[in-house]
């Protein structure tokens, strides 16, 4: 994917910059445009998960979710979200109901409007069941991005990882797990909000395809440093560790759409984790390491004392998980 975007999509639009502003080459979470003395945030994604229904979500929460929080990655208040559906002939009207009643219900649960929208039909077997574009805005009095990391930042994972995709493996492949695993997709713009009126964010990201390992790479290197974490103090429940282990698979290469990684000032950063442990997205937030100088590499030192260098995923797992 990387590849395919600096060789082929990136290059074709010329015009790509934002004067003053973050734009298309920056690869961010979302793009500001200096407007009136402060910053309006523009992200776009599409969704094409499945199963469109999972154990804590479905398409319709992902989508407002997920925009969302590219928003507040950026440091801004989300102010409206658009909305393009397209639907496969013969999907039966009440999963349409159920997805856009889902979306309602996230974006009252954060008074955020959805403003304009479109929606198309295409022949059956054009794609499978539906696809969601959604776009957001925002307004920011400081741009937060993944390429701000300092020597001396502590680094917060606020939430569990690996649940996401864990919950779409589960429930395509029909695992029966003794305790099940939940998505955690939830919008963290309230989290975010509280968190930089206490101490001063110097990045952020989301670690959705690529994981946390995929996030920390792209982290490091933009930033021109290196981030040292601890295996001991990752939060994962026991059931995606043991569920990993029976699969071959490593944790922090799974997708979250709940989880946020932010790099924190030293001196503020316990008064952050506190704020963030308050919100009920935030309940198992933790500082997980620190940042170093160094040259655009992601550390673990593992339970055992060792240190390893994260690599940076080559693939996925699973498709279309988000």
């Amino acid at each position: 994917m990387r590849q395919l975007l600096d060789d082929i999509i990136v290059p074709a639009y010329k015009l790509n910059k934002v004067d003053e502003g973050v734009g298309l080459p920056e690869m961010d979470d979302g793009a500001s445009i200096p407007f009136g003395g402060r910053h309006l945030i523009v992200t776009t994604d599409t969704y094409t998960v499945k199963p469109l229904f999972f154990p804590g979500g479905d398409i319709g929460r992902l989508a407002v979710c997920g925009t969302v929080n590219d928003v507040a990655m950026m440091g801004a208040t989300p102010i409206a979200l658009t909305s393009a559906i397209v639907l496969e002939e013969g999907l039966s009207v009440e999963v349409l109901e159920r997805v856009v009643n889902s979306m309602g219900e996230t974006l009252e649960e954060l008074g955020i409007p959805l403003v304009a929208g479109d929606t198309k039909i295409v022949e059956r077997g054009g794609i499978d069941e539906m696809l969601i574009t959604t776009s957001g805005v925002g307004l920011a009095d400081r741009v937060v991005t993944d390429s701000g990391l300092r020597p001396g930042d502590k680094v917060i994972l606020t939430g569990t990882v690996g649940n996401h995709q864990l919950s779409l493996l589960a429930s395509r492949e029909g695992l029966n797990l003794e305790t099940p695993i939940k998505s955690d997709a939830a919008p963290l713009f309230g989290l975010i909000y509280e968190a930089m009126k206490v101490g001063y964010i110097t990045a952020m990201k989301d670690p959705t395809r690529g994981g946390v390992s995929g996030a920390l790479n792209e982290m490091a290197k933009k930033s021109g440093v290196d981030i040292t974490i601890r295996e001991e103090d990752i939060p994962i429940k026991e059931v995606v560790m043991s569920t990993c282990g029976l699969l071959g698979l490593d944790p922090l290469e799974l997708a979250n759409e709940g989880v946020a990684i932010i790099g924190v000032d030293e001196d503020s950063s316990k008064k952050v984790l506190e704020v963030i442990r308050k919100n009920e997205y935030g309940r198992d937030a933790a500082i997980v390491g620190e940042v170093q100088e160094g040259g655009g590499r992601a550390i673990l030192e593992t339970f055992v004392g060792g240190r390893r260098v994260i690599r940076e995923p080559v693939g996925s797992p699973m498709p279309r998980i988000c």
